[in-house]
């Protein structure tokens, strides 16, 4: 993430280094607290699984599919309005607090009267008051979603990180207690309240706000905004999750857990890197939403470290795939490896794609981004229906591999409109990723040919995976030495600021 400013005067050029240390900060405080708070959650969660019994478990998921979607519906875009709209007044955003809270007691509501016949569909009478349980989460978390929002737009990242990190202890510790003293299932229940509770009282802690009642009139660009992202992101629910609907639907449970399973080990390297920038980036682009050569050039130069990351694990993880599974599962995993492949290289073009929403709905252009959303939600489905029924799992990642970009080319042609950047920029952007990547790819390849018969898929794991490091890493070295000389650089001078400020 090499972010060279391209402002010329010394005063807009200090201003630009300030914020690109900004921005290193906040991402290495939110890396920081949500890796240590990711290894807390899996040690409680592996001494809680051996407590409780797979049907708690199962009891509690038939919940989330519900809750799931619901959750999308309680925020109401309303964090994202108040990132875009800068210039909001004391009584809007105490308006728009007035609203959140009021759409998370709708939520409850909503959820009570949906309980008992959840219960029903599914079989199991205890589900109505777990969902009414755990829906009391949408009441809790609606305090703290302006806050929230505020707060990032403030770019304090490193109070948002120690809640996080706070949250994540308390909470590993308490699951564990539940769990030994024999609540069962309300473990997860408790668990899920008391997150909430800590992360909103902390949060009100930090920045507390009055309750309005919301006006329309007072709030329309606000709701407007809000809503196109709602759309968007309940049409993005219906058409990421369409293909397991197909899988589970049409081919079957063991179709769909050897495609779960290939989703799971494609997305987990990827996802991680890009859900950590994505909580990140709203804010700075936020903050430079009206200077269009510095949010052109973020764009560039985040998406520039983005690949140097993830194309590399994205199309190494596809090269590697019949080995990995079979060292690593064992044989009676083999129909994962080939959409695993698919899957792992679609997964390189996906991580550099979250980007672009954000800066329409910044640039306050989220209408765009919703119709594209809505016609994701008609086309992809159709086609995991169609490649699934014909070619089953290889089918659903193919349709994921070529209709996803090409669904994606029209938000790449508003955004490069919207903020004058040029596609040739773009690629240059992407060329160290691309090249390294490339060259990574002929050194497994090497390696994979070269390799005798008698080699097992661990040795030739092992050796592949040393081949790639090691290729890729001198690549980028000697290929791209300026541009890793300037990123060091800049990430040195944010941790001298860090130090500096401790």
């Amino acid at each position: 993430m090499a972010v060279v400013p391209e402002a010329t005067g010394s005063g807009t050029h200090d201003e630009a280094r300030a914020l690109d240390h900004s921005l290193l900060r906040g991402v290495a405080w939110t890396a920081a607290a949500k890796w240590a708070s990711q290894a807390l959650s899996w040690v409680s969660w592996l001494i809680v699984a051996r407590l409780l019994s797979p049907e708690d478990y199962g009891l509690v998921g038939m919940a989330s599919i519900y809750l799931g979607l619901i959750t999308l519906l309680s925020e109401f875009g309303l964090g994202t309005a108040v990132l875009a709209i800068r210039e909001l007044s004391v009584e809007q955003i105490s308006q728009l607090n007035g609203l959140a809270v009021l759409s998370g007691l709708a939520s409850l509501l909503l959820s009570c009267a949906v309980a008992i016949p959840l219960g029903q569909f599914f079989h199991a009478p205890q589900l109505p008051l777990v969902v009414a349980a755990m829906s009391t989460t949408f009441v809790i978390t609606s305090f703290k979603t302006v806050p929230f929002a505020l707060l990032q737009r403030d770019l304090r990242f490193k109070a948002l990180a120690v809640i996080d990190l706070v949250q994540a202890v308390i909470l590993a510790v308490c699951m564990v207690g539940f769990a030994v003293a024999g609540f069962r299932y309300w473990t997860l229940v408790c668990g899920a309240v008391l997150g909430a509770l800590l992360s909103t009282g902390a949060l009100l802690r930090l920045r507390h706000l009055p309750l309005a009642w919301p006006r329309p009139k007072s709030l329309k660009h606000a709701m407007t905004l809000s809503f196109d992202v709602l759309i968007s992101r309940l049409c993005w629910y219906a058409s990421a999750n369409a293909d397991f609907l197909v899988a589970g639907r049409v081919l079957g449970k063991a179709a769909l857990g050897f495609y779960n399973v290939g989703w799971t080990l494609a997305s987990v390297p990827v996802d991680k890197i890009t859900t950590l920038v994505a909580q990140v980036t709203p804010a700075f682009f936020s903050a430079v939403q009206s200077d269009p050569p510095a949010l052109r050039r973020y764009v560039l130069r985040i998406t520039e470290g983005i690949a140097l990351i993830t194309f590399p694990l994205a199309v190494g993880l596809a090269l590697v795939a019949r080995d990995f599974v079979l060292a690593l599962l064992g044989t009676k995993w083999e129909a994962t490896i080939a959409p695993l492949r698919l899957l792992a290289a679609y997964a390189a073009v996906r991580s550099i794609m979250p980007l672009l929403p954000q800066v329409l709905q910044i640039i306050r252009d989220a209408r765009f981004e919703m119709w594209r959303m809505v016609a994701a939600a008609v086309v992809m489905p159709t086609c995991f229906y169609v490649s699934g029924n014909r070619w089953g799992t290889v089918g659903l990642a193919t349709a994921w591999l070529l209709v996803d970009p090409i669904i994606a080319l029209p938000l790449y042609r508003r955004v490069f409109s919207k903020i004058v950047l040029s596609p040739k920029a773009y690629l240059l952007a992407l060329w160290p990723a691309l090249s390294g990547t490339a060259l990574m790819a002929a050194a497994v390849l090497a390696v994979e040919v070269l390799s005798g018969s008698a080699w097992t898929p661990s040795l030739r794991l092992a050796a592949q995976v040393a081949a790639g490091v090691i290729s890729y890493g001198l690549a980028c070295l000697l290929l791209h030495r300026e541009r890793l000389t300037a990123f060091f650089e800049l990430v040195g001078a944010a941790r001298g600021r860090r130090e500096g400020s401790l």
